[in-house]
């Protein structure tokens, strides 16, 4: 005998969530390749005396699947995670990686200088070193005392 469940699909979810639910149920679910879409990767952005440092999650990504460009001060990294063919579909039970296409895109201020841009990818993490152009780093300015001045100021 099968048992009744009281249906509440807005339970203990964002106003966005479930209005997303609601267009999904009623205009029908997205097959089975909802998860070939594209994903952003956690991405960390901090800034040194000398250089500005992105560091990007990229796991399963290849190397030469990697495509980092800057155009017009947008700094943009893309990435594509293939689906593995290695075990049959039938066999999955969960899939919730997303696959498929990275993107991720920062605008890049003037001050730094995009020719010298460094990639380095290990174990999964883009690091990109993006240095500062030379005027843009701090200068510190000497103050410069004359013996005619300490000499007024001492008395």
């Amino acid at each position: 005998m099968a048992t009744l469940d009281r249906w509440e699909p807005f339970r203990g979810t964002s106003p966005d969530t479930q209005l997303n639910r609601l267009f999904n149920d009623f205009f029908g679910r997205a097959t089975q390749d909802q998860n070939l879409t594209t994903w952003a990767p956690a991405v960390d952005i901090y800034e040194s005396e000398h250089e500005l440092v992105v560091k990007a999650d990229l796991p399963d990504v290849k190397p030469e699947e990697l495509d980092i460009r800057v155009e017009n001060n947008i700094l943009t990294i893309r990435g594509e995670r293939k689906f593995e063919k290695k075990v049959d579909e039938k066999n999955y039970l969960r899939v919730e990686r997303a696959y498929v296409l990275s993107l991720a895109a920062f605008s890049l201020a003037n001050t730094v200088n995009t020719d010298a841009i460094k990639a380095d990818y290990r174990d999964g993490v883009l690091t990109l070193s993006v240095p500062k152009r030379e005027e843009a780093k701090p200068k510190q300015i000497k103050v410069n005392v004359n013996a005619q001045a300490a000499a007024a100021g001492a008395r």
